[in-house]
């Protein structure tokens, strides 16, 4: 109820494609505002403050969480599982911080070995080419708020210097966490890309991985 009253309207054009999907939320296709309950308040931040989700409505295994990390991965790196839907953020003395994440459709999600290469805060979006060619209607330029598909922080993955166009970043949609529905970039909720964001400097090393493997 309270984002309801917050930010009436400011949520429904999310659904842009880019970084994101156009999923109907679950049991909500009849409903108004199909972010009714999905929300609790909001933390402070700026330009915007995040729009805090209610975490009951999540499986409890998405829940932001220091776990157990046995990989050969240095602390400071990130490691996107795509058949987990996790992000682990190694830490030292096997241990991870680990994410509940989307991610892309199958045949559009990216697997290999990035760096970040530059970080945004409430970034401005604009869709690929090939965004384009498949939706010709998408907007053309989005100014970052909180209808912006790329949410409120974005990493730019980079490979020799150059940005690959691969991103992970917030969402609007939080019932697409654990989810593959992405137009291919890794999707967290605002909060958790919030502090993730605190946390990787730029140059980090990224994995994105399927059936247990890198492919570069």
């Amino acid at each position: 109820m309270i984002l309801r009253r917050l930010l009436p309207c400011a949520l429904l054009g999310v659904s842009l494609a880019a970084c994101q999907s156009v999923q109907t939320p679950p049991q909500a296709a009849a409903e108004a505002d199909p972010y009714a309950g999905w929300y609790v308040g909001l933390a402070p931040d700026k330009p915007y403050d995040i729009p805090l989700v209610d975490r009951s409505r999540m499986d409890a295994k998405y829940a932001r969480q220091t776990v157990e990390y046995k990989g050969p991965e240095k602390p400071g790196s990130i490691v996107v599982d795509i058949d987990e839907r996790m992000l682990y953020l190694v830490q030292p003395d096997n241990k991870a911080i680990r994410y509940g994440v989307g991610v892309g459709k199958q045949g559009f999600s990216w697997k290999g070995v990035a760096s970040v290469g530059r970080k945004g805060v409430w970034p401005a979006w604009s869709p690929t080419k090939t965004m384009v060619s498949i939706k010709p209607d998408l907007p053309r330029y989005r100014e970052a708020g909180l209808d912006n598909p790329l949410g409120a922080r974005a990493l730019y993955l980079y490979q020799g210097g150059r940005d690959i166009l691969f991103r992970i970043h917030g969402t609007n949609e939080p019932w697409s966490i654990g989810e593959q529905v992405s137009s291919g970039c890794v999707r967290m909720l605002n909060e958790d890309v919030a502090d993730l964001y605190e946390r990787v400097p730029v140059g980090a090393t990224v994995y994105v991985k399927r059936n247990g493997r890198y492919r570069v």
